[in-house]
């Protein structure tokens, strides 16, 4: 451990340098990374399809190639799948982080390269460990453990050398050696497929372990915490782990779960950071614990380009390089990257809080909304009315879903929310009127279709029984790792599958 530490201290005070002048110089920075990226797939399938020999410049780039999507990529990747190479990536493509996507149950399978798990992925680790060193120079995190909560492995039988798991699994069957000295629990464990009994071998494997940080979705977490008092009888993680002092996450916002976990653990030193890690980059690192917005990498391989959200469906997308947005605009983002995504569509949406350096926050998807009247309400009005609502009527929310309610009589057309409560309302109609003025606050279209009950009504919130998400999300097959409810819906499928359940 004492090697590690000096090691990592060494490496830290360097890289911080290194991330300060990337984040001062970024546009430059992006010009490299393209040039890198181009040059780097000239001889691929896709590269010479294309001309890369011939692009020299971002405009060539962005005129010579079309905008691709899941769908557009699909054929050369099931390609690399069954064990050819040289088609979107120069070196070989034997990893795939397996993505069953938020509103559809088809898997994706986006090629992880091992520049993309060196240059992007571990470094974005290595990079939340810097600046957390950086902000808390007394940090004693290589003291213990870090737990790491991640998914499932399976082998792919379409190639010989050829394999998926969701992102977490793929990160974990490849990490650096220095890693796996100071993470908890075994592979054995860690990649269990049962996701029931893997949170039963997690919480015996760690309940006597010296955790001093934890990296997972907020919801699976939670589910390991209460597993963890109902074995040791504590009432509180920090009697389990006192030396717990970095909990970092991602994949879902933290607003519902902030104060949940204020109450599982009391250490008032303990520190959240956020994370954009996906399965086809990771894209950002919140900085400071308490300043929400994170900071966009830019030399992780990654090329970033935008698209105007009043022009994203449309047949010829306004799309902006990282020196023409603006602050405050919602951008659908767009990757090109060191695993053979060019000029991805990701399918996330973000809006920059600063322009110099760039940080940002994620407020929502292009396919996760409630647009049925008009009202495009996304998953950040979401967030911010749910977490107003909850401060208003003294409750907690532990998962929720919300869609349209589509009746031929457009007098009863509105919003329907399943939450599940953790600390029920006391009055839910307040909770419900608290969640209402919130949206109206925050989202001027929703607030004109609300006006005088002309085109919504009144919102109708249903309070679930405990552990109907979780029910929901083992029947579809998807407990643990990187898998969550969707949020926000624009048909009425999650919510109607959920109904059926109770």
């Amino acid at each position: 451990m004492a090697v590690v530490s000096a090691l990592g201290s060494w490496y830290f005070r360097k890289r911080i340098g290194q991330l300060e002048e990337a984040a001062s110089n970024a546009a430059e920075t992006q010009r490299t990374v393209l040039r890198t990226l181009i040059s780097s797939a000239e001889e691929t399938e896709f590269g010479r399809l294309y001309e890369f020999h011939n692009i020299k410049t971002y405009d060539q780039f962005r005129q010579n190639v079309p905008l691709q999507d899941y769908e557009s990529l699909k054929p050369y990747i099931e390609r690399l799948m069954k064990g050819e190479q040289n088609i979107l990536w120069h070196s070989d493509i034997n990893w795939f982080a397996k993505s069953s996507g938020t509103t559809q149950d088809k898997s994706k399978f986006i090629p992880v390269s091992f520049e993309s798990l060196e240059d992007c992925h571990f470094k974005g680790g290595k990079d939340i460990l810097a600046w957390h060193f950086q902000n808390n120079p007394e940090s004693k995190i290589f003291d213990g453990k870090s737990l790491l909560i991640g998914g499932s492995h399976k082998i792919n039988t379409l190639a010989e050398n050829s394999f998926y798991g969701d992102l977490s699994a793929v990160l974990m069957n490849n990490l650096p050696f220095w890693v796996n000295l100071i993470k908890t629990p075994n592979l054995s464990i860690a990649l269990m497929d049962d996701w029931e009994m893997k949170l039963e071998k997690m919480a015996l494997k760690t309940m006597n372990e010296n955790v001093t940080n934890i990296t997972g979705v907020p919801t699976w977490t939670l589910v390991l915490f209460d597993k963890l008092l109902e074995l040791t009888g504590k009432k509180n993680i920090t009697e389990i782990w006192p030396n717990l002092e970095l909990y970092i996450h991602g994949g879902v916002s933290f607003a519902p779960y902030r104060e949940q976990f204020k109450r599982y653990i009391s250490n008032p030193g303990m520190r959240y950071l956020e994370t954009y890690n996906a399965s086809e980059g990771f894209f950002g690192i919140q900085t400071e614990s308490d300043v929400h917005d994170m900071m966009l990498m830019t030399d992780y391989g990654i090329f970033y380009e935008f698209i105007t959200m009043d022009t994203v469906h449309s047949e010829n997308p306004v799309v902006l390089s990282l020196e023409e947005v603006k602050k405050d605009e919602n951008y659908a983002v767009v990757i090109s990257t060191n695993s053979g995504l060019w000029r991805y569509v990701l399918g996330d949406t973000i809006s920059f809080t600063s322009l110099n350096p760039f940080r940002f926050t994620i407020t929502g998807r292009t396919k996760l909304f409630i647009n049925a009247f008009g009202e495009e309400l996304v998953i950040e009005n979401a967030e911010k009315a749910i977490a107003y609502a909850c401060e208003s009527s003294n409750s907690r929310v532990r998962e929720y879903t919300a869609a349209p309610i589509y009746l031929d009589d457009p007098e009863n057309a509105g919003h329907e929310w399943l939450i599940e409560f953790e600390t029920i309302p006391e009055n839910l109609d307040y909770f419900t009127s608290q969640l209402d003025k919130k949206l109206k606050e925050i989202n001027s279209d929703y607030e004109a279709k609300r006006h005088k009950d002309i085109a919504l009504k009144m919102p109708t919130v249903k309070s679930m029984p405990a552990n109907t998400f979780y029910n929901w999300l083992k029947q579809k097959g998807k407990l643990g790792g990187q898998h969550k409810v969707p949020r926000l819906s624009n048909d009425r499928k999650i919510v109607n599958e959920i109904l059926e359940l109770i």
